[in-house]
């Protein structure tokens, strides 16, 4: 049996699989008031349909001015939950779990009618604005916010929340040399992810795992590295994250050389050493490679994006590939060998 169509089960989580739909935005929101849509009504469900066993909805922001686009999803007000939840109650009927992705762009807002604001005022490249420096008090006032977030997602039904501290926003930029030059408290990079943990942890249900998206290095000699990465990772990991979702770049305008499971052995690394699960990422695609890191134990989850953006049905295509167990509705019973087919455990169409 393919080890990627085990299930996987941490705390009061257990998924069905161990494919993951990664967190990709899609700026498609029609009003620029943060709620999804028919867009992303069809985007999500459809990869419940396919097959996937963890499906992580984009970058969904936590302050209307910590977009990076107005078309942006957000969960700064208890109006949005309803258009979530509608999403969320869906794709739970074919048989996926869904979690919300809680995030601020900071410095790396684009929109000219959003304020970027950010560590310190310094800029991510040329094509970006120079950012206004958060006071304390703003800071404080982010914190919550990202609590309260977190809360809105658990009304509207998630089942696992991940904080994005990857990728060149707001939680990363206070984490990078690149973007804080503090000589205040929240100087320290580590503190201000670790204030938003415990506001986001607080709010969850006990037993819901929390996930962090990290990116590992920064790939110039300006930012950190991978082995001061893993000692932030360290102080995240005992303030209560579960999870590690392990990314690499964004807080620089540089671009590394890719290719299929480039970012693999941070993953690994981190995983091993700090005997934490992690969630793999990058051009991890084709089934073969997806199913050997597993195998190898480099991972414990393989999240797929623009893989699963070229083909809504990844992880049934997978299982097909690997003899692993398809879930499929009844409507699509004829495309798949009999023998591989199971039903979802309950379908609402």
């Amino acid at each position: 049996m393919a080890k990627l169509f085990d299930p996987f089960a941490l705390n009061n989580l257990t998924l069905k699989n161990r494919v993951m739909m990664s967190p990709m935005c899609q700026y498609s929101v029609w009003d620029e008031d943060g709620k999804p849509n028919e867009w992303h009504y069809v985007h999500y469900i459809s990869r419940a349909v396919g097959g996937a066993g963890l499906i992580m909805m984009e970058m969904t922001d936590v302050d209307p001015n910590g977009r990076i686009t107005v078309r942006d999803l957000g969960l700064w007000s208890d109006d949005q939950i309803p258009a979530f939840q509608r999403i969320i109650d869906q794709v739970h009927g074919y048989g996926a779990k869904i979690g919300v992705q809680i995030a601020h762009a900071g410095r790396k807002t684009e929109s000219p009618e959003l304020r970027p604001v950010a560590p310190s005022p310094i800029a991510f490249s040329d094509r970006y604005r120079v950012p206004e420096e958060l006071s304390v008090s703003d800071i404080r006032r982010l914190v919550e916010q990202f609590g309260e977030a977190a809360k809105r997602a658990v009304k509207a039904g998630a089942d696992v929340i991940e904080i994005h501290g990857a990728h060149g926003y707001l939680v990363h930029q206070f984490m990078s040399p690149l973007s804080n030059r503090r000589m205040d408290t929240y100087g320290d990079p580590v503190r201000f992810g670790v204030e938003v943990i415990q506001s986001v942890k607080s709010g969850l249900p006990h037993g819901m795992p929390l996930i962090m998206r990290l990116s590992a290095t920064e790939y110039v000699e300006e930012g950190y590295d991978f082995a001061e990465l893993e000692k932030m990772a360290a102080i995240y990991h005992k303030q209560g994250v579960d999870i590690f979702d392990v990314s690499s770049g964004g807080n620089a305008p540089v671009m590394p050389k890719v290719f299929p499971g480039y970012q693999v052995p941070y993953a690994a690394k981190l995983r091993e050493h700090l005997g934490v699960p992690v969630i793999a990422v990058g051009m991890l695609e084709t089934p073969d490679l997806a199913e050997s890191v597993l195998q190898q134990e480099q991972a414990d989850i393989i999240a797929i994006a623009r893989g699963m953006l070229r083909n809504p049905y990844w992880a049934n295509t997978a299982a097909q590939a690997l003899g692993g167990t398809i879930q499929v509705p009844a409507e699509y019973d004829r495309a798949f060998p009999r023998d591989f087919v199971q039903r979802p455990s309950k379908v609402m169409v």
